[in-house]
């Protein structure tokens, strides 16, 4: 089964993917990801689709979200681009599985809410995912621990820090499941184990 990952970043929704049975990912970002585990093609990614959809059995895609986050209520005199919407526009006309996920704040349709305590993580890092097939949502434990008291590592990132403790990058990494990336690279990517919960679904539905 064969993968595109669109917005891709580091890859840490890719790894989820590959863990949970695909078998070719492709990763497209307008950046460089020297960091990305799978076949990386620097490209618009939107363009890219245009291009290439129908070579895939399934796309994924995390349009930036800084327009969404608490960090842009912050900056309300900064424009921000809204790739959701095209996004989900796009995928929607092409008849494949596909996922997008985004922070919460984003307005996004029959979305799933997923965090790091479902997958005994030490991490929170809330996000949403929507998609054309039906994402069942596990228990969401409740959060223990308070601020600076070492529960959850925090990983700074757009959709807020929502996470508690602190820690250094090998902390960060271990909180996230994430061994190859840098922290800046850690404070966009989403936890494997999210990606991993969705391909499975994605894997077996009909």
């Amino acid at each position: 089964m064969k993968l595109l990952d669109l917005f891709c970043g580091a890859g840490g929704a890719a790894m989820g993917y590959h863990r949970a049975g695909f078998t070719e990912i492709v990763g497209v970002d307008i950046k460089p990801q020297p960091r990305y585990p799978f076949t990386f093609v620097q490209a618009d990614a939107l363009e890219y689709f245009d291009g290439h959809w129908a070579d895939f059995d399934a796309v994924h895609a995390s349009p930036p979200c800084q327009k969404y986050s608490w960090a842009a209520r912050r900056w309300r005199n900064v424009e921000r681009a809204d790739l959701l919407e095209p996004t989900r526009k796009r995928l929607d006309g092409v008849g494949l599985p596909w996922v997008i996920e985004n922070v919460i704040g984003a307005p996004m349709k029959y979305s799933a809410v997923l965090c790091g305590t479902m997958f005994g993580l030490r991490v929170l890092r809330h996000r949403m995912f929507e998609s054309n097939v039906f994402i069942w949502e596990p228990s969401h434990p409740r959060h223990r621990g308070t601020v600076g008291g070492g529960q959850y590592v925090t990983v700074a990132g757009h959709g807020g820090n929502n996470a508690k403790g602190h820690g250094g990058r090998k902390a960060k990494q271990d909180a996230m499941g994430i061994d190859w990336m840098n922290d800046q690279e850690l404070n966009e990517a989403i936890p494997p184990a999210y990606t991993e919960y969705i391909g499975r679904q994605l894997l077996s539905s009909p």
